[in-house]
C-alpha cells in the first residue's frame, strides 16, 4: 500500500502550444511506464486522445495520469491550455498540491499563463517554473524570466510564493537541466517534484470518515460513470456504502463496486485507497463534478468547486430546413437536449436553458460552443445554430457586459491593418511593442462582443499568419454595444441543384460558398454579396438551341468557391440566419425562408 507522504499531486500549467503535453510524454516515457516495445514510445501527444484534441492541436479535455520514480507515485494532470476551456483547469486543479508552470523561451508569459497562474496562486499550490524551448533561436530567457518575476509578484497572495524554482528545457527532446546546459533526460524535473511539491494535504482525522471531492467524471461500457477525485481524508474501499452530497447538501447513499488508481495510461484495481492519492470510483452512478463522498455516521461536504460565469451563448435546436432528417441519427428536439444534459455532466462551464424548440447553451466563448457543435454532430446529431451572443448581467441597475485582455502578435506589415480593425470594434490599446523576431505585439482591452468573428477576420488580412490570445477580464457598464457589420448575403430563390452555368453569373455578385451539383432550397444562402442581399437563382440551367455563338461555346471557368469552417459560419451569421449542422454537410439559412415574408419582417424591424 502505498504512503502519503510518497505522492505527489502535480498539475501541469501553461499557455497554448508552450509545450504541457509534450513534457507529459517525455515524463511517461523517462518513468518506465512503457515497455519498450510499446507503441506510446513513438506517439507524440499521448494524452491528447480526442479526434478534435489532434485535429486542432490542442488540449481540450484534462486527464490524468501517474508515474513512479525512485519510490514516489506522482500523479499528473493535464490542463487545456486556452482559455475558453479555463472550467476544466479550475475543476481539476482541486486535486493538484502543485504545477509545473511551463513557459516559452520565446514568447514568455502570456494571457492564459496569467489566468492559470493565478487559480494556482489562490488555492496555495507551490509552483515550479519551467521554461520551455530554450533552443528556439529567437529564445530570449533572460528577459522571459523578468517577466515571469513581475507576474509572480502581480499575482502573489503570500510573501512565500515569490520563491520558485526556475529549470529549463527542450521538451521535444526529453531534456532539462538546473542552468541552460541542459542534462540528457528530465531527471533534474522528477527530483524537483519530489522535493519542491509538498506531500498531499490531508485531513488527518480519519475517525471522521473518509472525504473525496467528485473533480471529474468518466465512464465505458463495461462499468459506467467512473467518480474521479483526490481523497482528502480517510481511505475508501470496496464494496463500501458511502453517502454522496449534493452541493445542496442533499445526500444520497450509494456503495463503491471497484477502486481504481493510476499508472501510466490505465487504471489499476484496487481493495482500497487513501488519503491523498487520485481514484477513480465505479458504482456510484448518481456522482456527479462537485459532489462529496463520504463515509461514516455523520458525513461531512467539502466545499464546491467556483466557476467562473459563462460569457457567451448560442441557441442549439432540431434542424427545420427543408432537407431536415436526411443525414442525421438524432434530429429530435428530445434527443438533442437529453445529449446537452448529459454533457453538462462533465462539461461543467456550460449552462442549458429551454427556449422555443431548443435549448441556449451558454459557455465560456466561441471555440468552447464550437467544439461542443462538432461533437455532437460527429455523433450524429442534426441541429440548426443560431448567432453567438455576449451574456450580460444586471448589477445595481446596470447592464454590464464582458470584457477580455487580447493579445496579438503580428508582423510588421500587417500592423495598420489589425490598428484599424481593432480601432473599428472600437477596443482599447493598453501596450505595443517590437519583439525581438521582428513581429509586433499588441495588448488590447476588448469587449467579448466585439471579439465574434475577429479571429477570422484577420487572418484573413494577415494571410493567416496573426497569432491571438485572449482572457476574460471581468465586466464593465454598458455604453454603446457593438454591432457587427456586414455585407449581404447571395440567397438561393429556387429549390433544386446548384449548376455550373448558374453559378457563373452569381460569382460576378459575389463571393460564392457552394459548387455545382450542390442541392439547396429556397432561403439557402450560397454566398456574400459585394454590397446588400440579393436573392438568386443558381439552379438555372442552360437553354439549349440549334444557334451557336462564339461566346457561348467556351467553356464555365467557375472561381473556387470558399469553403467555410464551423467557426467561419458561426461568425457568418445575423440576427435573421441560421446555420444547419449534421454530420455531412454545413448549411447557412435565413430563418425565414420565404423571400416576401423576410422582406415584409425586415420592413417592421
Amino acid at each position: 500500500m502505498q504512503n502519503s507522504l510518497n505522492i505527489r499531486n502535480v498539475a501541469i500549467i501553461a499557455h497554448v502550444d508552450h509545450g504541457k503535453t509534450t513534457l507529459v510524454d517525455a515524463l511517461l516515457k523517462q518513468s518506465n511506464t512503457f515497455r519498450e516495445n510499446q507503441a506510446e514510445m513513438n506517439q507524440t501527444l499521448i494524452m491528447d486522445s480526442g479526434d478534435q484534441e489532434h485535429e486542432r492541436g490542442i488540449t481540450i479535455t484534462a486527464k490524468q495520469t501517474a508515474v513512479f520514480y525512485d519510490g514516489y507515485k506522482i500523479n499528473i494532470i493535464d490542463t487545456p491550455g486556452h482559455a475558453d476551456f479555463s472550467g476544466e483547469v479550475e475543476r481539476t486543479l482541486n486535486m493538484a498540491d502543485g504545477v509545473l508552470l511551463i513557459v516559452d523561451a520565446q514568447e514568455g508569459p502570456m494571457p492564459q499563463t496569467k489566468f492559470v497562474l493565478k487559480k494556482a496562486l489562490e488555492l496555495s499550490l507551490k509552483p515550479i517554473v519551467v521554461i520551455n524551448k530554450i533552443d528556439k533561436p529567437a529564445a530570449r530567457i533572460a528577459a522571459v524570466e523578468d517577466e515571469i518575476a513581475d507576474l509572480f509578484l502581480e499575482l502573489a497572495t503570500s510573501e512565500d510564493q515569490l520563491k520558485y524554482p526556475v529549470y529549463y528545457a527542450i521538451a521535444r527532446d526529453g531534456r532539462a537541466g538546473k542552468t541552460t546546459d541542459l542534462d540528457q533526460d528530465l531527471k533534474v524535473i522528477f527530483e524537483a517534484i519530489v522535493n519542491e511539491i509538498p506531500a498531499p494535504r490531508i485531513d488527518d482525522n480519519a475517525s471522521k470518515g473518509a472525504q473525496l471531492l467528485v473533480a471529474a467524471l468518466a465512464s465505458d461500457s463495461y462499468l459506467g460513470r467512473y467518480a474521479i477525485g483526490k481523497i482528502f481524508r480517510g481511505k475508501l474501499k470496496r464494496g463500501e456504502v458511502v453517502s454522496i452530497i449534493k452541493p445542496d447538501q442533499t445526500v444520497q447513499k450509494g456503495k463503491i463496486e471497484r477502486v481504481f488508481t493510476y499508472r501510466g495510461l490505465t487504471r489499476e484495481e484496487q481493495t482500497e485507497a487513501i488519503a491523498g492519492d487520485i481514484v477513480a470510483l465505479a458504482g456510484l452512478a448518481d456522482a456527479s463534478i462537485g459532489d462529496t463522498i463520504a463515509s461514516g455516521d455523520n458525513p461531512e461536504a467539502l466545499p464546491t468547486i467556483e466557476l467562473e460565469a459563462p460569457t457567451m451563448s448560442i441557441y442549439i435546436g432540431p434542424n427545420t430546413s427543408p432537407l431536415k432528417g436526411r443525414e442525421g441519427d438524432f434530429t429530435t428536439s428530445r434527443q438533442i437536449g437529453d445529449r446537452l444534459k448529459k454533457e453538462l455532466e462533465t462539461n461543467i462551464a456550460l449552462k442549458l436553458t429551454p427556449q422555443g424548440l431548443g435549448f441556449k447553451v451558454s459557455g465560456r466563448g466561441e471555440l468552447h460552443l464550437s467544439v461542443l457543435i462538432e461533437t455532437l454532430r460527429r455523433e450524429g446529431y442534426e441541429l440548426e445554430v443560431g448567432r453567438p451572443e455576449v451574456v450580460y448581467k444586471t448589477v445595481d441597475g446596470h447592464q454590464e457586459e464582458p470584457v477580455e485582455d487580447l493579445t496579438i502578435e503580428v508582423s510588421t506589415e500587417f500592423v495598420g491593418a489589425v490598428s484599424q480593425e481593432l480601432g473599428r470594434r472600437r477596443a482599447d490599446l493598453k501596450s505595443q511593442e517590437i519583439l525581438p523576431t521582428g513581429s509586433t505585439r499588441f495588448e488590447y482591452r476588448i469587449t467579448t462582443a466585439a471579439l465574434i468573428g475577429l479571429r477570422n477576420t484577420l487572418l484573413t488580412e494577415t494571410r493567416g499568419t496573426v497569432i491571438m490570445n485572449s482572457l476574460p477580464s471581468g465586466y464593465r457598464v454598458v455604453t454603446a454595444p457593438f454591432q457587427q457589420e456586414r455585407n449581404g448575403a447571395l440567397v438561393a430563390s429556387e429549390n433544386g441543384v446548384s449548376t455550373a452555368y448558374a453559378l457563373d453569373s452569381a460569382q460576378a455578385r459575389g463571393i460564392l460558398y457552394i459548387p455545382p451539383q450542390v442541392e439547396v432550397y429556397r432561403g439557402m444562402i450560397v454566398g456574400l454579396s459585394k454590397k446588400d442581399e440579393l436573392d438568386i437563382n443558381v439552379c438555372r440551367e442552360k437553354q439549349l438551341t440549334n444557334m451557336r455563338t462564339h461566346a457561348s461555346d467556351g467553356a464555365i471557368q467557375l472561381t473556387p468557391h470558399t469553403q467555410l469552417s464551423l467557426e467561419q459560419c458561426l461568425d457568418f451569421l445575423m440576427d435573421d440566419e441560421l446555420l444547419e449542422v449534421t454530420p455531412k454537410n454545413l448549411r447557412l439559412r435565413k430563418r425565414e425562408l420565404d423571400p416576401v415574408l423576410r422582406k415584409r419582417a425586415a420592413k417592421k424591424v
